[in-house]
């Protein structure tokens, strides 16, 4: 890793995709896409609304093939591959798209593991195969994948991050690394040295040409309401560039409540994105809604991938 970079101030990538360095550009992105039915008719549903920007989905749950139907006939969707390296909910769970060779990858049921600690176990090479399976089975099934994001943060571990950055180079999909200075870092738990190595990193890959983003938010999970408040609550001190601005919409129905315990922040998050007016207030705080295609449309400009 070179140690000659600095992290610049204001993202580059600001002033090539035709915005100022005062501009707040967000990207609504909906997580867990495939994940369970109710995911895929609530992001369909967000599609006729307007506001949602952006989804990833999760290739090896058993409602992708349907989510990526839906993607496929919305043409200027914006879909990418929600990286999956755990299963975390008793009642549903699925298995990597590999035959790992070794069982690190899987817990003794043969299920991804239920959680991060548990996954982070798996070597580098293991995961990298089962990333790279699930992008490419993505891209075969006719995805214009326009980005990577990480299932509960396990693929960003820094040991596996460098398998994602291959497959973004390869393939010209940007990925979701916040261009975060070390202090950031430490406020999201990284000790000292992977704080400073993170920043060190994120100077790197933006000097080589990567696009990153630089701030992220999500709608809670934990308690439902009026979800719509929050997001213009998080919205009016949002400080200037890109975020990445998550949520986890779902429709309410019998699956859901028995897959998720968090079922109600999910219900709150659709409601609140279908509302039309939303959009309207959104607009009124000067923010710009653009989705992760210009992103993944300019990284190839910038690497010379042709897709």
């Amino acid at each position: 890793m070179s140690a000659l970079h600095a992290l610049p101030a204001i993202n580059p990538a600001l002033g090539d995709l035709g915005f100022t360095p005062r501009d707040r550009l967000v990207i609504f992105h909906a997580d867990d896409l495939g994940m369970c039915e109710a995911s895929v008719s609530a992001y369909r549903d967000l599609l006729e609304v307007g506001l949602l920007s952006s989804a990833s989905v999760m290739m090896p749950c058993a409602w992708s093939p349907l989510a990526a139907q839906v993607a496929l006939a919305h043409p200027a969707s914006d879909v990418g591959v929600h990286l999956t390296l755990t299963s975390e909910w008793a009642g549903c769970r699925w298995r990597p798209l590999t035959c790992p060779e070794d069982s690190s990858l899987v817990d003794e049921h043969g299920f991804f593991h239920a959680t991060v600690q548990g996954a982070r176990r798996t070597d580098a090479v293991t995961v990298g195969r089962e990333l790279r399976a699930q992008l490419e089975t993505a891209l075969a099934w006719g995805l214009d994948v326009t980005h990577m994001d990480a299932h509960m943060g396990t693929a960003a571990d820094p040991r596996y991050v460098r398998e994602v950055i291959g497959l973004s180079a390869q393939y010209g999909v940007p990925m979701n690394f916040p261009r975060l200075q070390a202090a950031a870092w430490l406020e999201l738990g990284l000790d000292a040295a992977q704080a400073t190595q993170a920043e060190a990193l994120a100077a790197e890959l933006e000097a080589q040409g990567f696009l990153l983003i630089d701030h992220v938010r999500m709608l809670p999970l934990e308690v439902g309401g009026d979800h719509a408040a929050l997001t213009l609550q998080l919205l009016r001190d949002l400080p200037p560039g890109i975020t990445h601005f998550i949520l986890h919409p779902a429709r309410d129905t019998p699956e859901l409540r028995t897959l998720c315990p968090d079922f109600a922040g999910r219900v709150a998050n659709r409601a609140a994105f279908a509302r039309e007016e939303l959009a309207r207030e959104i607009r009124n705080l000067g923010i710009e809604v653009i989705g992760y295609r210009p992103l993944q449309q300019l990284l190839r400009r910038r690497l010379g991938v042709e897709r």
